[in-house]
């Protein structure tokens, strides 16, 4: 989040953050967030009977912020299909793979067991599937021979700090749909 933060400073940058949400209080973005004078909302999920209640709130708070896009860092919460359809190519997500490989977790593992020699990071849109949305746009990393998932996931995370606001910038910038 804190290279979003630092991109969104950018007079260029076409985007802004309008708010910062969490379902989590300790999250350290928030803190991020409010250092960089950025609104932010709590909306723990353990305070609520259902997800369809705990996603209704988010709806609300979000629409309260008049949001564009949603972005997805660090929300590691599966989101329904109908909170999915209320915002139809307005939401991204990064997953540290070269999708379509390695949904889910454990990417860096399951990359290196199976002897790949390059993996990375790709940006999508969000569909009701997981890590199933079209690609906005993918970053390549090498896997070195003595890589462990630690150490290609550090590499990686590089990447990721880079393509992201790429992808909010390509976006905002309407250069894709």
């Amino acid at each position: 989040m804190l290279s979003i933060i630092e991109s969104c400073k950018d007079t260029d940058f076409p985007a802004e953050i309008s708010v910062v949400l969490s379902n989590r209080p300790d999250a350290g973005g928030i803190a991020l967030a409010q250092d960089a004078k950025i609104a932010t909302e709590i909306v723990d999920h353990k305070k609520f009977k259902s997800r369809e209640d705990f996603e209704d709130e988010i709806q609300a708070r979000l629409k309260n912020h008049d949001v564009d896009l949603i972005v997805l860092a660090g929300f590691m919460r599966i989101l329904t299909a109908s909170f999915v359809a209320e915002w139809p190519d307005q939401m991204i997500n990064i997953h540290p793979s070269l999708l379509p490989d390695y949904k889910g977790l454990n990417t860096h593992e399951r990359a290196i067991n199976d002897g790949k020699t390059v993996s990375g990071c790709t940006v999508h849109f969000v569909s009701e599937d997981l890590d199933s949305g079209a690609i906005i746009l993918q970053k390549r990393v090498d896997i070195h021979k003595d890589d462990t998932p630690d150490t290609l996931a550090a590499r990686i995370l590089e990447q990721e700090h880079k393509a992201y606001p790429e992808a909010i910038k390509t976006i905002a910038s309407s250069r894709i749909k």
